[in-house]
């Protein structure tokens, strides 16, 4: 990447060129986290970023907008076509929004919502008392069991006394394959609308690689980014007879005009989506991510859930290793592993300290790391963690890490 115009400001240049090499020679594995194709990144930087777009295609409010209806049209014709959906939103600017504007869609203030518990393996946007959301509804937690299993007979029991007028599936940390069917099912019998957030686990879903929850909800909310593999932003799916609600709840109701060059890109991506090179790399995302799991077990790794039928395990590294998830997160940062502290159920440490880790595949399998990668990978995080304070070694397992990288190259 030259960034030839972007060398006249010197500042913003050099921390392009800084963030670009600790790409390329390092490991990113957050679980959200991954690396669009040089096309997604073409068309986030093109010219659709000066255009404003409020309204939908063939219903703007302003002039010039024969281009931007195009992109959106084949954007939301791609998303349909990828996830059998009635109907798509690609307007939300991240995930976030998507769930408000979801919620304030269907919601009236102070209607209950049952949703996953953060530290169960849930979202912030699910009920977390810190977000905007949690001040307007009455988020109903529900937790997983001892066996790190979510319980559906419970939560029918709780839909039942509770009563809510939603409620949401879907996760940032948890590892399992939700029922889809019996979820819809309790939402039925208690007379609720069912949602489920699929941020982390839309690229899977496209790949053809795990059950489709689109036909069993009513509202599907997800980001662009992470598994999907395309640019910061987000979408709303939808039941037809929810539509109309929808659209307005995005605009006017919480968002002003569109991001039109996200928009562009996430039309690339989706595209992208639908070749066939794209179902092989969603379901090496899931070989990756059982290898990665039963690699660390090997070496001692208490796995939460149990195991990962996704593309991330979460980790307990203060009860396997005696290291908290922020030290686990600075040593790994060492040898050029990206990794983030995440809590673990009922964690008795703090959120900026938390017990365990959450560790993803989608980053290095776009590179096309392999099994064969996985393992050692999975040998020198446990290296690293147990050698935390001997800098020698450290120093030797970053000169490895980074040979690996060299030979997985993001943009050649």
């Amino acid at each position: 990447m030259s960034y030839k115009f972007l060398k006249k400001d010197s500042k913003i240049f050099k921390a392009a060129q800084g963030e670009l090499k600790r790409q390329q020679e390092g490991m990113e594995m957050v679980a959200s986290e991954n690396y669009v194709s040089p096309a997604v990144l073409e068309a986030l930087g093109s010219v659709f970023t000066n255009k404003y777009s409020e309204g939908l295609p063939g219903k703007r409010y302003y002039g010039g907008q024969t281009y931007t209806d195009i992109i959106e049209s084949v954007a939301i014709e791609r998303a349909k076509k990828l996830f059998d959906a009635e109907h798509v939103n690609v307007q939300p600017l991240s995930g976030a929004p998507a769930n408000l504007i979801a919620y304030s869609a269907v919601l009236q203030p102070g209607d209950k919502i049952l949703g996953m518990d953060l530290s169960h393996g849930g979202h912030l946007t699910h009920g977390h008392p810190a977000t905007f959301s949690a001040k307007i509804y009455k988020f109903i937690p529900y937790k997983t069991s001892a066996a790190g299993l979510i319980d559906y007979d419970d939560l029918a029991a709780l839909a039942k006394k509770e009563k809510p007028k939603m409620i949401l599936a879907g996760f940032s940390a948890y590892t399992r394959q939700l029922d889809y069917k019996r979820i819809s099912q309790i939402a039925a019998e208690v007379g609720a609308i069912s949602m489920i957030d699929i941020a982390h686990i839309a690229g899977l879903v496209a790949g053809g690689v795990i059950p489709n929850p689109v036909p069993y909800f009513d509202i599907v909310t997800t980001t662009t980014h992470k598994t999907l593999r395309g640019p910061r932003g987000g979408m709303i799916i939808c039941k037809e007879k929810f539509a109309k609600q929808i659209d307005k709840a995005a605009f006017p109701g919480l968002q002003g005009g569109p991001h039109m060059n996200n928009i562009a890109a996430l039309a690339v991506a989706l595209g992208e989506a639908l070749l066939p090179s794209f179902k092989k790399y969603a379901a090496q995302v899931l070989k990756n991510a059982k290898v990665l799991e039963q690699e660390l077990k090997k070496y001692g790794f208490k796995i939460i859930f149990g195991q990962t039928d996704n593309h991330m395990v979460l980790v307990d590294v203060f009860s396997s290793k005696n290291i908290t998830g922020k030290e686990a997160e600075i040593v790994l940062d060492k040898i050029g592993i990206t990794i983030n502290k995440n809590m673990i159920p009922d964690d008795p440490r703090g959120p900026s300290d938390p017990s365990g880790v959450r560790i993803g595949v989608p980053a290095i399998t776009t590179r096309g790391m392999k099994e064969k990668e996985i393992r050692l990978i999975a040998k020198w995080i446990n290296e690293a963690m147990e050698a935390r304070n001997n800098e020698k070694i450290l120093a030797r397992l970053r000169k490895e890490v980074l040979k690996l990288c060299k030979k997985f190259p993001i943009y050649k």
